[in-house]
């Protein structure tokens, strides 16, 4: 992998693209975890590919290639989830492989549930959680990663766990409320 970058770097890109077609699903994958909508994934990863490509021949370590190219992902989601706070967040669902049972039913409540929580979290808690339980990263791997303490870190998780669990709550309590004002 190492010759790849190095080629990439020295302008080769034949190179550059057998990198980001062998990394792409990963990157993908973060990018569409932050953002929660495929087309505003495919354009972060678009963003963050033509600056790695720009700012490839100035990477010193050529080792932490995969660290950098990472950041480069997170750092366009966050541009773009910056651009979007004016504008309401929209939750696109993809069509459910399986009958609507109520089992189904649920789950498809639940995922429904889980992204508008998460549609709510800050672009920090967001990479911390896709980082540390998608991209399974220690709290050391993620702090390098985002490129903040350790002890951050572990405070993002522990807030965008905590607000994740309170906006579960709150949906789970409110079709409650909304039957009870019913029937009076």
């Amino acid at each position: 992998m190492r010759e790849l970058v190095e080629r990439a770097r020295d302008g080769d890109q034949d190179a550059f693209a057998r990198i980001l077609a062998e990394r792409g699903d990963r990157l993908y994958a973060v990018a569409y975890l932050m953002m929660r909508d495929s087309t505003a994934a495919e354009d972060a990863l678009q963003d963050a590919s033509l600056r790695a490509w720009r700012d490839l021949p100035r990477l010193r370590d050529l080792d932490r290639f995969d660290g950098w190219l990472r950041r480069l992902v997170i750092n366009a989601c966050f541009d773009a989830l910056r651009r979007q706070r004016r504008r309401p967040t929209e939750i696109a669902l993809g069509p459910a492989d399986e009958p609507a049972t109520s089992d189904a039913t649920e789950r498809i409540a639940d995922h429904e549930a889980l992204a508008r929580a998460f549609a709510r979290l800050s672009p920090e808690h967001r990479a911390a959680i896709v980082l540390s339980h998608y991209e399974g990263m220690t709290s050391a791997e993620v702090a390098v990663a985002l490129q903040v303490p350790v002890g951050t870190v572990k405070s993002r998780l522990h807030h965008a766990l905590r607000a994740l669990r309170a906006a579960l709550d709150a949906d789970a309590r409110a079709p409650e409320r909304g039957s009870t004002e019913l029937h009076r």
